[in-house]
């Protein structure tokens, strides 16, 4: 099945082939989108004291129980469209799978996975940061190639429209929803995957060419993550129209803006506490000796060295190892007698 999108003010328009994309298009874009994180994550781990290969581990639990995640709180939030097929609960080849959902059981995966592989985890947090906002903005294009998360109508040069975009706002005002009857569905909405993806991208470039080499402590890159994601959703989902609803609260709205609010306060507290008490306050984990080993590559070596054998203290000298003692005593056989004397012929 081919549909098409329309962007009618810049004079594009787009075939989607349907049946190839739904085999596998959001998966692939989920799959670019955290290769390219990965490879961003990677080659900074040990500039912030974390290593790569355990980072690795982290990050693939952390990539699955995201995924997990992001489709059990869509489900949760839209359970009348479920209820009837739990089949339809693992198809997420049509879309359905809530932002919100994925970072929190992602980041709360992560973080358990840390703590088994010894990985600090707020400088890890600062690297994920930059990896959700390059996979947000990536995987944001799934839902162009799936026609969905628009927003309402707009007389922007920006504005989309298709068939799909027609039919579903066709079905949402009939269904008499008290706002969407202003909403006419023959004219162009707002793209906001588009909106988004590129918020998200500005926010990745902000992180790597100027917030992660001025940390002041870790966590900031996470918190100003959390911050800056939140501003943007909050304006950008007050205009989608396929918005989880509980009763008549947008919820990724009142999260959008409860994790603005949250992280901006945190930032502007933790702030001031690092400029009042200096350095000691919050050091960054890599200008510690422990953090320059991980970036040395030698931190687990020896943490492993020491328990197969503790290192002797300064001063203090290896007991040294009992040997059997040697038998004094002449043999049995000769108890008694002189020793034998040897004489030239």
């Amino acid at each position: 099945m081919v549909t098409t999108v329309s962007f009618p003010g810049l004079g594009l328009e787009f075939e989607l082939n349907r049946v190839a994309f739904s085999i596998g298009g959001y998966g692939l874009l989920i799959g670019i989108g955290f290769m390219l994180a990965e490879v961003y994550v990677l080659s900074n781990a040990r500039k912030v004291g974390v290593d790569g290969d355990r980072l690795i581990d982290v990050a693939m639990v952390g990539l699955l129980c995201g995924v997990i995640g992001a489709r059990l709180y869509y489900v949760i939030f839209d359970w009348e469209s479920f209820q009837g097929n739990l089949s339809k609960i693992l198809d997420i080849r049509q879309g359905g799978l809530a932002i919100y959902g994925g970072i929190l059981a992602g980041v709360a995966s992560g973080i358990i996975m840390a703590k088994i592989r010894k990985v600090q985890v707020r400088p890890a947090l600062d690297l994920a940061a930059a990896g959700f906002l390059i996979g947000q903005s990536i995987g944001r294009w799934g839902n162009f190639v799936n026609v969905e998360a628009f927003g309402c109508n707009t007389t922007s040069i920006l504005g989309m429209t298709g068939p799909k975009v027609v039919g579903y706002l066709t079905q949402v005002k009939n269904s008499g929803a008290a706002w969407a009857q202003g909403i006419d569905p023959t004219m162009p909405v707002h793209p906001t995957f588009l909106y988004e993806s590129v918020w998200c991208m500005m926010g990745f470039l902000i992180v790597a060419l100027w917030l992660m080499r001025h940390r002041k402590y870790d966590g900031q890159v996470f918190l100003f993550y959390t911050g800056w994601y939140g501003l943007g959703r909050f304006f950008i989902e007050g205009l989608r129209t396929d918005s989880l609803m509980w009763g008549p609260i947008r919820v990724s709205q009142a999260l959008a803006l409860a994790a603005f609010l949250v992280s901006a306060a945190l930032l502007i507290w933790l702030g001031w506490k690092k400029k009042k008490l200096g350095e000691d306050f919050l050091p960054l984990y890599i200008h510690t000796p422990d953090g320059q080993a991980v970036a040395a590559g030698t931190f687990y070596q020896k943490a492993a060295g020491a328990k197969i054998q503790p290192e002797a203290t300064a001063g203090e000298q290896p007991e040294p190892v009992e040997q059997p003692a040697a038998d004094s005593e002449p043999n049995s056989r000769n108890k008694g007698k002189e020793p034998e004397k040897w004489h030239r012929s």
